[in-house]
């Protein structure tokens, strides 16, 4: 098996210019934040860094119990925390700040889905959708994202969806709220450019979690096949490690996107014939 690669987002506070780490103190592990973290594909997140071993688990979610079995298992820290209001994620920024003084890699992963024709989906809906999958992300990025900048190292992982970047029918809203992640995510680069901080989308097709089961709306397409959180987990750990900015699971969902940037009139086409 080959070794195992450090994480890029790994600081080193000891090494930047003008600090020496004292003889025999050992370097401190870097800290991962992950949102959503008591379910579906950021409890595999948890799992997955847990595996690594060399990171300092921080786990925000709303269902006390279930984060406190997952914290328990992995040994991370757990955050309650209700990203439906602002204060609930300053709270959680704060929380995660003062528990560990900085965060090292934030993966926000917390987020639900709505699905059904636009025209019938109730008001309360469309704003719960946004500020979850949009508005608190972006909040808790501009509250972890200056001592990432000021330490000069750092990374912001957010998971989108197939969906913000080409389209689904029923689920309009939901792909707004992804899509607007990689715009935002785009923006961000251009701003950090020249830092070690990076930023991180991974887009997923469907994923095998209760995210269908909480939408109202079970999963029915043949194509592509649900892929297990443990996969998502792993991109996500990967692109970390490996700095990598945009990437789909499974992978091969990087060409049907390739294919609506290039000919999106024929992508339409043949999105409208078979769904």
């Amino acid at each position: 098996m080959p070794p195992t690669p450090r994480p890029e987002a790994t600081p080193r506070p000891e090494a930047r210019p003008g600090r020496a780490r004292p003889a025999g103190r050992p370097a401190a592990r870097p800290v991962v934040l992950v949102t959503g973290a008591s379910s579906g594909i950021g409890e595999a997140v948890a799992d997955r860094f847990a595996a690594d071993g060399r990171w300092r688990l921080l786990l925000g979610g709303r269902d006390e119990e279930r984060l406190a079995t997952v914290a328990g298992r992995t040994g991370g820290g757990a955050l309650r925390a209700d990203l439906a209001e602002r204060a609930g994620v300053e709270r959680l920024a704060a929380e995660a700040l003062e528990r560990e003084g900085r965060v090292d890699t934030l993966v926000a992963s917390a987020g639900i889905g709505w699905a059904g024709p636009f025209i019938r989906m109730p008001a309360d809906a469309v704003d719960r959708l946004i500020t979850l999958n949009v508005t608190s992300v972006v909040h808790l990025v501009r509250l972890l994202l200056p001592q990432m900048a000021e330490r000069g190292v750092g990374r912001v992982v957010m998971i989108g969806s197939m969906a913000g970047r080409v389209g689904v029918r029923n689920e309009a809203v939901y792909a707004a709220t992804k899509g607007a992640l990689l715009a935002f995510a785009d923006s961000l680069r251009y701003e950090l450019a020249g830092t070690r901080v990076g930023v991180t989308v991974v887009l997923p097709g469907a994923v095998d979690t209760p995210f269908f089961t909480r939408r109202g709306v079970p999963y029915h397409r043949r194509h592509p096949r649900p892929v297990s959180p443990e996969r998502v987990a792993d991109v996500v750990w990967d692109a970390v490690v490996r700095g990598r900015d945009d990437v789909f699971v499974p992978s091969w969902l990087g060409m049907p996107a390739r294919l609506h940037g290039a000919v999106p009139g024929f992508f339409r086409a043949m999105a409208k014939r078979f769904g």
